[in-house]
């Protein structure tokens, strides 16, 4: 019976902290939809609008690159009043179109206005040499840094929760470059504008390195945190990247086999009142 109750007591004693708060770092998420080239749904086409005959009191028309340009005088149409339109949230409505508002648990940290070349070669995985401009207003250099994540992927979605727990937005422009081998980019480049030559880097996750600038921690943090949601997300994002590039080319196809033709445009305006009349300024003799 001793036995027995030493064991109980060592098993409560063990089990305790099982049951208390274990502090963990959030992971790194999306906000918001993330594309993968499903068409959106048709949106409600808008009321025409028409012009009573009598109210056109001049009208001309041109012709411009196969089109008609109609240019129309009418008479005054009274304006309706604005009114403020609210984002009406229904049960077919995505949760994802609710704006996120930033809050004490998920502080906004700013955005993240990046330049990415994503190189690609035919001999490995694709290495991405990117530029962080920092938006805090005390520095003006860019931080540059490789990166064995493919930055295209990130090309998607315009807002995540980090993996320290705040919210950032990016802004990114980026291209693709097709290079023979991986060499290409590890040998010094005698051009001092060129880019720093490609470390090596870890192969299992996306991990990246400086080559200039001076980052900040928290420079450093945002960088981290969008490693982290590439790790983290890497399959939902290289699945959507795909659908938007397969959803690209179908388009592409599509308007190299009929071309769109031009569609006939009308404008018509209106005068509300007459122009004020000059008036004489002070000072000019008669």
């Amino acid at each position: 019976m001793k036995h027995m109750c030493s064991f109980f007591s060592a098993f409560l004693l063990c089990s305790g902290p099982l049951h208390g708060q274990v502090k963990t770092s959030p992971i790194a998420r999306i906000i918001g939809d993330l594309p993968d080239g499903t068409p959106p749904l048709p949106k409600p086409l808008k009321p025409a609008f028409l012009v009573p005959a009598k109210d056109i009191l001049e009208s001309k028309t041109f012709l411009q690159g196969g089109r008609k340009i109609t240019v129309q005088r009418i008479a005054p149409i009274a304006s309706p009043e604005r009114s403020k339109r609210q984002l009406a949230i229904t049960p077919s409505t995505p949760a994802s179109a609710e704006p996120f508002e930033p809050t004490a648990e998920h502080p906004d940290a700013g955005v993240l206005v990046l330049g990415a070349s994503v190189y690609r070669p035919k001999d490995g995985a694709a290495r991405t040499h990117v530029n962080l401009w920092p938006q805090d207003g005390a520095r003006t250099e860019a931080v540059g840094f490789w990166s064995s994540a493919d930055f295209a992927l990130l090309s998607g979605f315009s807002s995540f929760i980090g993996s320290d727990g705040k919210s950032r937005s990016i802004l990114m422009a980026w291209d693709n470059q097709e290079i023979a081998t991986l060499k290409e980019l590890t040998a010094p480049a005698k051009d001092p504008n060129a880019l720093p030559p490609l470390p090596s880097l870890p192969a299992v996750k996306a991990s990246f390195a400086i080559t200039s600038g001076k980052p900040d921690a928290a420079t450093l943090a945002a960088i981290q945190s969008l490693h982290d949601l590439y790790n983290s997300e890497f399959t939902r994002l290289q699945a959507a990247y795909t659908g938007r590039e397969k959803a690209r080319l179908i388009q592409e196809a599509a308007l190299k086999a009929h071309p769109p033709k031009p569609k006939d445009i009308t404008l018509s305006f209106w005068r509300t009142e007459s122009p004020t009349p000059a008036t004489q300024e002070k000072g000019t003799a008669r």
